[in-house]
């Protein structure tokens, strides 16, 4: 009789562990889905924004480097997605291009989290780009116009992009 108690016991103690498990079990993180762009890549080791201006501050004009950051879309082409600028910190932007002009992002994928993988490298914008650029992104003629510099600017030419749904 002590036993068959015990047997009983027992089996309740685990029955009651195994529900609690399956609990435990069920708070999984979601899963981040992305959209593809360009050569396929994935999430994994991709530097923040902050970790990637760091990179950019000890590049110097001709460097290139190859890495893979995660960051927002300040602005993207709007004439056919052909560019975007990209956030990072202290208001700082890298302004992406895609590599062999392959791929476009959509129009409207302003503010979305992009990762985005390639050559980063400091380059200076000259200011037919600059007036093209501003052009594309539906600027006024008057702003086009005071464009008269050239621009030293971090760079990125992305071979893939994963853009958050």
């Amino acid at each position: 009789m002590k036993n068959s108690i015990r047997l009983s016991l027992l089996v309740l103690l685990l029955i009651a562990a195994c529900k609690e498990a399956k609990t435990t079990e069920n708070t999984t993180t979601s899963v981040v889905r992305y959209e593809s762009f360009g050569a396929e890549i994935n999430e994994k080791d991709a530097l923040d924004e902050k970790a990637m201006y760091g990179k950019y501050s000890n590049l110097k004009m001709g460097d290139t480097i190859q890495v893979k950051f995660a960051s927002k879309i300040n602005e993207v082409c709007s004439k056919k997605g052909c560019w975007m600028k990209l956030s990072l910190p202290d208001g700082s932007e890298t302004m992406v291009t895609f590599k062999d002009y392959e791929f476009f992002m959509p129009l409207d994928s302003q503010d979305s989290e992009v990762i985005v993988n390639g050559k980063a490298f400091v380059s200076e914008i000259s200011v037919a780009d600059l007036r093209h650029f501003a052009e594309d992104a539906g600027k006024s003629k008057e702003e086009i116009a005071k464009i008269t510099e050239p621009k030293v600017t971090f760079a990125f030419e992305a071979d893939g992009v994963l853009m958050k749904k």
